[in-house]
């Protein structure tokens, strides 16, 4: 998962001038190459021991958290975030005195680099931190950095400055094709808020916009508050699954994994109940959305949310979801079949599938298929062996490899945060990835990358070199035993480091579009292609290893591994379908057609097939509806571009050296500075209709009958 953070989540507003916004990139910019440090060490073996904590330094001089001098102690963060300030009203000065030209756009993408170096490094330390006075001065400065970003929001003659750039046509022309870009990006990121608007409707759209972030932060808030239900009104058998509140019962989830039906059945139910208030500001927060897109211009707010994705319009979308919808229709009929005859089986009193089933009995099938207990597959991969398989797979693809370098005193947050070096072989360092990999007490469940400082061409020529976090959610290591992942784990590994490596090569001249600041649905796509590395015997085998006996994998274990994820995929991506459009009809024409209520129950039984349960409200746990908004269908639409390059330029060879630099010179070397569908075309040498799309999903439900071949033997 993709956290790029956004300053519009911080203040009122603040999406007019998205200074953090996961935007768009640039040109391979040539690098100095940097001398390899003698401090680096083999990325396998670093992940493979236990950290010995940091060095015996007591005369030392404290680094601060990433390097930032002033982030030593929890104070710093109100230091950084004044200097930040200061730098903030100079460059402000100084754009709107500066005459239109290519220095404008510097000037802006400075004062984006000047907010984001302390907001998403802010952003990170205020959820991560295990010290909560770190996290409380990381909250605060946040506050402040979009107190500032909403006077930047407001301030006219800034807007104007930029404005005078774009209108002056010969101007735009000289302009090379990223500064362009950049430049069109942050005068679209000031109009959708208003600025462009008079007087009255600039003030109406600013408080829009404090009403919008008010009404995500109680929904989002609100998709995870248990329900009650008194305990009497379940049976003994059932109540015992759940947590007892005194004469209550506390619902927290929707327990699909367990076996009982009666207890998937009762979670369902009552976790899904309606709340009136959650109701209320779900409509509340549509109707909002959809009042200040009307007011800076946009039919809906679909209109306005898609502008500059690889799918541009709500009809695209729609297109897209219908077609996926027509082709997966009679393989999810077939994988709804087979899990009602699992059902049946179990359970024949009550064999009607219904909508807490499908997970369940989904795995129920997996297991009976093929034998694939994760516990089995654990030993072959340690946490350092999989880190090795990373660093085989960049250098013989990217020519790059990771080392392990010892942080500074003061530099990371807990002891067993690992630093990586990114090295090209002939370009020398390229950034930083600190792994945040294993569990501990208050730490999100979240796997995700964040980006700590952004890359970009600083004006004396040299690079700002990319930070960004890995954070995922392993065990720690045994005392007998390295930390061993399972296949889910290692593919969730993978994924991350897709996103590490978008951030690292994505050697744009501006901050704004570096990395992963790109559109949602193009965002997603270096990480999804990562997994198909993953399920890939040909690199699995590189790297799988028994932690203690050396013997690989074997490969019909990984061949059983990918095949068993084919199994009732249909439904699960036809599930996907299903929220995807919802979401498109949540956030197109007001006012909506009926109830969200209503809705709901209409589109699931058009789009997934299984009936809706009377007295539910899934749509109230939809916390996807605050950060993903009429972007929902995202993933499916990165996936299906990620399967085209993977089939096109990687399936024959997995380290083909040629596609691997076409990959980094054509998709990953320009963040977001390109219009995404020109860099999948440059990719895939041919621009993909929505039919290919489609197929590209569905081609990869198909069986592999080799697998079957091999398990017969």
């Amino acid at each position: 998962m993709l956290l790029s953070p956004r300053l519009c989540g911080l203040g009122a507003g603040a999406a007019a001038l998205q200074l953090l916004r996961a935007g768009r990139g640039g040109l391979l910019v040539a690098v100095r190459a940097r001398g390899v440090s003698t401090s680096w060490s083999p990325v396998g073996a670093a992940f493979n021991v236990k950290p010995q904590g940091r060095r015996l330094d007591l005369l030392g001089e404290r680094l601060g958290l990433f390097g930032v001098p002033e982030l030593s102690a929890p104070e710093g963060f109100h230091v950084a975030q004044e200097k930040a300030l200061k730098k903030t009203e100079v460059l402000v000065e100084r754009a709107c005195r500066t005459p239109p030209g290519p220095l404008t756009v510097q000037i802006f993408d400075e004062l984006s680099d000047a907010l984001c170096r302390v907001a998403d490094l802010a952003d990170f330390v205020k959820i991560a931190h295990p010290d909560p006075e770190f996290r409380e001065a990381a909250e605060a400065a946040c506050r402040s950095i979009g107190t500032m970003v909403e006077k930047l929001n407001t301030n006219v003659e800034l807007y104007q400055s930029l404005q005078k750039l774009l209108a002056d046509k010969k101007l735009v022309e000289s302009l090379d094709p990223e500064t362009r870009r950049v430049a069109e990006l942050f005068m679209f990121d000031f109009e959708i808020s208003g600025i462009h608007l008079d007087k009255e409707k600039r003030k109406r759209a600013v408080d829009l916009n404090v009403k919008i972030l008010d009404l995500s932060s109680m929904f989002l808030m609100g998709t995870n508050i248990p329900n009650k239900i008194g305990k009497h009104l379940l049976p003994e058998h059932v109540r015992r699954h759940f947590l007892v509140d005194g004469e209550h019962i506390v619902i927290d989830g929707l327990h699909a994994e367990a076996p009982d039906d009666l207890v998937r059945e009762a979670a369902y139910k009552i976790f899904l109940y309606p709340n009136a208030g959650q109701l209320n500001c779900l409509e509340e927060l549509l109707h909002n959305r959809d009042l200040l897109a009307q007011l800076v211009g946009y039919p809906t707010f679909s209109h306005r949310a898609l502008q500059g994705t690889i799918a541009r319009t709500p009809e695209t979308v729609m297109q897209f979801l219908e077609k996926l919808s027509d082709k997966l229709f009679e393989r999810t009929v077939k994988d709804f079949e087979m899990m009602r005859g699992m059902k049946m089986k179990l359970n024949p009193q009550n064999a009607e599938l219904m909508p807490w089933d499908p997970p369940y009995y989904s795995g129920v099938l997996r297991a009976e298929r093929y034998n694939i207990e994760p516990s089995l597959y654990c030993p072959f991969f340690s946490l350092g062996a999989c880190m090795e398989g990373l660093n085989i797979l960049f250098n013989q693809l990217l020519g790059i490899s990771l080392y392990a370098e010892q942080p500074g005193k003061g530099e990371v947050w807990c002891d067993d945060v690992r630093k990586l070096a990114v090295v090209h072989e002939a370009e020398g360092l390229l950034g930083y990835i600190y792994c945040d990999f294993f569990q501990r007490a208050g730490k999100p469940h979240q796997d995700c990358h964040f980006t700590i400082r952004g890359g970009r061409l600083k004006e004396n020529g040299d690079y700002q070199l990319p930070v960004v976090v890995l954070m995922l959610n392993l065990p720690q290591s045994a005392h007998s035993s390295p930390t061993l992942l399972t296949p889910g784990m290692m593919e969730n590994l993978f994924h991350e480091m897709g996103h590490a490596m978008h951030s690292m090569l994505g050697r744009t001249r501006y901050q704004h579009v570096t990395g992963t600041r790109c559109p949602t649905d193009f965002a997603e796509v270096p990480s999804i292609l990562m997994e198909y590395f993953a399920s890939d015997y040909r690199v699995v085998n590189q790297f799988a290893r028994h932690y203690q006996t050396g013997q690989p994998l074997p490969k019909n274990m990984v061949s059983r591994l990918c095949e068993s994820k084919k199994v009732c995929a249909a439904a699960d991506t036809q599930l996907q379908v299903f929220y995807a459009t919802l979401d498109q009809l949540y956030h197109g024409k007001h006012p909506l057609r009926g109830s969200t209520t209503d809705i709901l129950k209409e589109t699931q039984e058009k789009f997934y097939g299984l009936p809706y349960v009377p007295n539910t409200a899934w749509q109230l746990r939809f916390s996807h509806l605050v950060g993903y908004g009429a972007k929902y269908y995202s993933y499916l639409m990165s996936r299906a571009v990620a399967s085209m390059v993977w089939k096109e330029c990687f399936l024959q060879d997995p380290f083909n050296r040629a596609m691997g630099e076409r990959y980094r010179r054509e998709i990953l070397a320009h963040g977001g500075g390109k219009e995404p569908m020109l860099m999948v075309q440059g990719m895939l040498q041919k621009g993909p209709s929505i039919d290919d799309l489609v197929s590209a999903l569905v081609s990869d439900l198909d069986l592999d009958f080799e697998t079957f071949f091999m398990d017969s033997e």
